[in-house]
């Protein structure tokens, strides 16, 4: 294990780096921390590239890194790694994720994301994809970046476990389409109550932007949009728990 004691070290200024969208686009790499992230991601060691433990942590007898490099650092560079306020003092730097070209190609069920913003709803709603059974996390344009450390944080280590792809959502709903997969929007207008479709096996489900929802023009491409009834005073539903309770509702068990 080597040991790096200056926060002026290059390899330092390049894991810092990496709390970036732009360097980690440039990179193809990310950075999680924290205990249950970094077990998650040694469950796809392939993803892993290194890990980093602060001098100060004790590790636990069930954390095995095999053949992944591990680099020791002093708290002070360990804090300088963090954007939470207790940091646990252990990293790990990742591949954004192999080629899922076949796992998409084969995926009955879908999650389509289009322009979502806030990183707490889009890690709940990949964490909640993952519980579901959903295949694949597809992300529309002017969505917050998959691997910024609240999306991970919120989704618990579900990139590890599902593909999750950027793409054209209109490309995507005209794709899925001529594989007879419905698709289905959420909506208030033009739309029918979610417990009048049946669950299915194959399905795609497409949730929208905190403010404004779903982009007209693919509201105009779906089988048909759903939404929730509201009993109560609140205007809306939070889009993350919209999400929740139709994907657990339209996959067929």
């Amino acid at each position: 294990m080597k040991m790096i004691q200056s926060i002026k070290n290059p390899q330092v200024k390049q894991w810092k780096k990496l709390l970036t969208k732009k360097e980690r686009d440039k990179t193809g790499t990310f950075l999680i921390e924290g205990f249950h992230l970094v077990e998650e991601a040694l469950k796809k060691r392939e993803q892993v590239l290194e890990i980093i433990v602060s001098e100060k942590i004790e590790l636990p007898p069930r954390l095995d890194f095999g053949s992944v490099p591990v680099t020791s650092v002093t708290d002070e560079i360990s804090k300088e790694l963090s954007d939470t306020e207790a940091p646990q003092g252990i990293y790990a730097i990742c591949h954004q994720g192999p080629n899922v070209d076949s796992k998409v190609q084969e995926a009955k069920s879908f999650l389509l994301i289009d322009a979502v913003q806030d990183p707490g709803n889009m890690g709940t709603m990949i964490r909640t994809a993952d519980a579901a059974g959903i295949d694949v996390v597809i992300v529309g344009h002017g969505s917050v970046d998959i691997f910024n450390s609240k999306v991970l944080r919120s989704a618990q280590g579900s990139h590890f476990h599902l593909p999750i792809v950027h793409g054209n959502l209109k490309e995507w709903i005209e794709t899925l389409a001529k594989k007879n997969i419905p698709v289905y929007g959420t909506a208030l207008e033009n739309a029918k109550t979610y417990t009048d479709t049946m669950p299915q096996e194959q399905f795609a489900l497409i949730v929208g932007n905190e403010g404004n929802g779903i982009k007209k023009e693919l509201l105009a491409k779906t089988t048909s949009n759903l939404y929730i009834p509201i009993y109560g005073q609140s205007e809306s539903l939070n889009v993350a728990v919209a999400a929740g309770i139709l994907l657990y509702y339209l996959k067929k068990r």
